[in-house]
């Protein structure tokens, strides 16, 4: 009986404070919302907020604000939503870097994925693309596999620095198909494509929608797209799983996250609204224009899934023994 008016206590308890979680998602957003994207404007994380941004905007009845906070591999841009108030108020665009990468990468990250954050929505999944200069003999991924056999280290692969996603696709390909390339580390993407072009380095991956003019041009050679399907926008580009190395899966990623304490009234009611705005024709259009597909669904599943890609990327810099940042 005793534990029983304890059990009945508690539930008291509770109830006034699932009301006021309530109430406070009735009248939320009452202001401008920000979403803070870890990267500088112009990438594919930058893109994804603002077309996000855009429609979320219209549904919720307040702005949506996009603030570019880049910096140490979207580190910076993660930790200041980690330290945010926790009302709704401030979201992160998350992706591959800071959520599921960075995390092996640096020793003392100021920032902890899952004691910091909540998953709020999977907005959408966009695959690589890798190009080569048009000179290197080889024109899809099974020919630079066999190339790189042939000469061990030999081939280059640029990246926009140590540890970004487009590095540990590089990575990926040395693991799965037995060979060694040669890292070249860049600040920046937009340098990695212009010695690439320039042909001071044989290949790089990146975003379709940077690469993509310049495969048009006949600057660069598409070689393979990186994830488990083919591009829309590149039908005639196979996958690097189609070439030869069948398991390999290597797909950006993006999605909202909002700080730990978050209300759930909150951010179930944030879920709901970027997943309308997700079945909106023009918005699909627009993340198809990038090679992306939509994702939608709900805050549990997109848990899964981070978590399922952040031992991937774990397990890949411990095996290939990618130096970790102090």
């Amino acid at each position: 009986m005793k534990n029983l008016l304890k059990f009945g206590f508690y539930l008291a308890c509770l109830v006034p404070v699932a009301a006021a979680s309530a109430q406070g998602a009735a009248h939320y957003p009452s202001m401008p919302v920000k979403i803070v994207v870890p990267f500088a404007p112009g990438g594919g994380t930058d893109v994804i907020a603002r077309v996000i941004a855009q429609s979320l905007s219209k549904r919720l009845g307040q702005p949506v604000i996009v603030d570019n906070r880049p910096g140490a591999g979207g580190s910076l841009g993660a930790s200041l939503v980690a330290n945010s108030k926790a009302d709704g108020y401030t979201l992160l665009l998350g992706s591959n870097g800071p959520i599921s990468i960075n995390p092996s990468l640096y020793r003392k990250l100021s920032y902890s994925p899952t004691r910091d954050f909540v998953p709020v929505a999977n907005i959408a999944s966009v695959p690589f693309l890798i190009v080569a200069h048009p000179s290197l003999p080889a024109n899809n991924i099974a020919e630079l596999v066999k190339l790189a056999r042939k000469t061990p280290g030999a081939i280059t692969y640029a990246s926009p620095g140590n540890g970004t996603t487009n590095h540990l696709v590089g990575a990926m390909i040395e693991a799965m198909a037995g060979v060694d390339m040669l890292h070249v580390p860049y600040k920046g993407a937009a340098a990695a494509a212009n010695d690439v072009i320039g042909g001071q380095v044989d290949i790089m991956s990146g975003d379709a929608n940077t690469l993509l003019p310049m495969v048009k041009s006949g600057k660069l050679k598409a070689l393979a797209v990186t994830g488990s399907h083919r591009s829309d926008v590149l039908p005639n580009v196979p996958t690097v799983a189609e070439s030869g190395l069948p398991q390999f899966d290597a797909t950006g990623w993006f999605g909202l996250f909002a700080p730990r304490a978050t209300p759930a009234a909150i951010t179930a009611k944030l879920n709901r609204e970027v997943n309308e705005v997700l079945k909106d024709e023009g918005v699909k259009q627009r993340i198809h224009a990038l090679g992306g597909v939509v994702n939608g669904g709900t805050p549990e599943k997109f848990l899964e899934m981070t978590t399922d890609e952040s031992r991937k990327w774990a397990k890949l810099i411990s095996d290939r023994k990618i130096p970790v940042e102090q």
